[in-house]
């Protein structure tokens, strides 16, 4: 349960993590790690607030990186195991990857095998590969469509790359719960068990929705001490990312106007374009706090960004009473794949970041303004 006192937040709009919530995800998944012999590992891609990292640090193992950028982060705030992949390495950044990392995992044999010889020689190295089991509920997040361009299938696989390599990766989720888990393990086993005694480690990538209040944790922890009894000699990794982040914050705004051509819509100091993409993209409607779906309470408003786009629009809600010029909105959930896809579109301020802590203080540890918009362009 949020402990935010609205009140204390004087400038907007900001991301604001609530420590105890963070906790309490990273207890979850420490338990799943001790519990079930596991390694897990903080995919910055979803979530890289690294002034949280003293707190994570102490319940997970490390991190996975998305190219250079991400390992760096991880190699200066975290510390600890950094594993790092991308669909395709420059190879200029790679030799300073490989300075920090690990463990790097290929997309493909082709490039494995053309950067193989470059690599230190106690790197572990790994194979993204492709178990072609379609369980994603959104397409645009479906590593395993038709045509992926994410992973080696079972009929692109040389069993010659099995002498460089230590691992094999796969990453086939979307916030699922473990029986989605169980059947892309069961496509992998199939295509590819027989090359497990060749190696060191296998990683089940993220998606694993695990800190969602319907996941079946014992039924996960079950799942991994079983799949571990029958491969002992593979040291298991997870990376989930979402599942860190997952309920832990929001983002306050505050309505600028309101302006009324038919429909009563807030104009707020946010956008869906800059500062919640995936409710562009994807789409999605962010839930906001206190607020219902359209026509369910008395007063109903479209809620807009602060941007020239026709359609930056947050979405459409009810509310008890009316809204005021000035008043704050809280979304919900916007900590995970909200803060790392951030754009300073319009010239429009990112929010800033803030954390509050156990003790009910709020701390902000980051703002913005016109240097971040110049440096981008």
């Amino acid at each position: 349960m949020s402990k935010l006192d609205i009140t204390k937040i004087k400038n907007t709009p900001v991301f604001i993590c609530e420590e105890e919530l963070l906790e309490h995800n990273l207890k979850i998944l420490k338990r799943v790690k001790d519990e079930a012999g596991v390694s897990i590992l903080l995919a910055l891609k979803g979530f890289s607030m690294y002034a949280t990292f003293d707190l994570v640090r102490e319940y997970l193992d490390g991190c996975c990186a998305s190219g250079l950028n991400e390992a760096k982060l991880a190699h200066e705030y975290f510390g600890k195991e950094l594993h790092t992949y991308s669909p395709a390495f420059k190879a200029t950044d790679l030799k300073k990857i490989a300075q920090i990392s690990n463990h790097i995992i290929f997309n493909s044999i082709s490039e494995l095998t053309r950067h193989y010889e470059s690599l230190p020689k106690n790197m572990s190295v790994g194979l993204r590969i492709n178990p072609e089991i379609s369980l994603s509920p959104v397409e645009i997040y479906n590593p395993c469509g038709l045509y992926s361009r994410l992973g080696t299938t079972i009929e692109n696989f040389d069993s010659s790359v099995l002498e460089k390599i230590d691992g094999l990766h796969f990453h086939a989720l979307c916030e699922q719960n473990v029986d989605a888990l169980e059947r892309v393990v069961e496509s992998f086993e199939e295509k590819f068990g027989k090359y497990f005694k060749s190696l060191q480690w296998v990683n089940f990538g993220g998606g694993h929705h695990i800190t969602r209040k319907d996941y079946d944790v014992e039924k996960l922890i079950a799942f991994l001490k079983e799949f571990k009894s029958r491969h002992s000699n593979l040291q298991l990794y997870l990376e989930p990312g979402e599942a860190i982040g997952w309920q832990t914050g929001t983002l306050v705004a505050t309505v600028l106007d309101i302006v009324d051509n038919g429909v009563q819509t807030a104009i707020l100091d946010t956008s869906a374009e800059a500062h919640m993409l995936d409710s562009v993209i994807m789409p999605y409607r962010p839930d906001v706090r206190g607020a219902r779906e359209w026509g369910e309470k008395k007063y109903n408003y479209r809620l807009g960004g602060n941007t020239c786009l026709a359609g930056d629009i947050i979405g459409e809600y009810s509310f008890d009473r009316e809204l005021h010029i000035g008043e704050k909105i809280i979304f919900e959930d916007m900590i995970h794949y909200t803060m790392v896809k951030t754009t300073t579109f319009n010239g429009i301020n990112l929010p800033d970041i803030a954390i509050l802590g156990k003790n009910g203080d709020l701390r902000v540890v980051k703002q913005f303004g016109y240097e971040e918009f110049k440096a981008r362009i």
